[in-house]
């Protein structure tokens, strides 16, 4: 599990069929935890918003905890931070 603002949205109209109804969000890792790899798409799972400090799960873990276990999905937000002292 990476923490990482959000930063920005995607938007797209055509999509997986198991994908439709969800929200796609923009995070930009904490160096610290992703030694600078860069942005990642994430399925928002909690109603993150811009700006918002956030958790996100990766790989099987992430579509396990969406309960969409047969949709392409690489990272989901699976929370939103309300305090994390050191993680800047």
């Amino acid at each position: 599990m990476i923490v990482g603002k959000v930063v920005g949205s995607v938007v797209a109209t055509r999509k997986n069929e198991n994908l439709i109804g969800s929200k796609f969000l923009i995070v930009e890792p904490f160096e610290s935890m992703e030694q600078g790899k860069g942005r990642i798409v994430a399925i928002d799972n909690v109603g993150a918003g811009i700006g918002e400090i956030v958790l996100v799960a990766k790989g099987s873990a992430a579509r396990i905890g969406c309960n969409l276990k047969d949709a392409p999905i690489d990272a989901a937000i699976v929370g939103i931070v309300d305090d994390g002292i050191g993680l800047e």
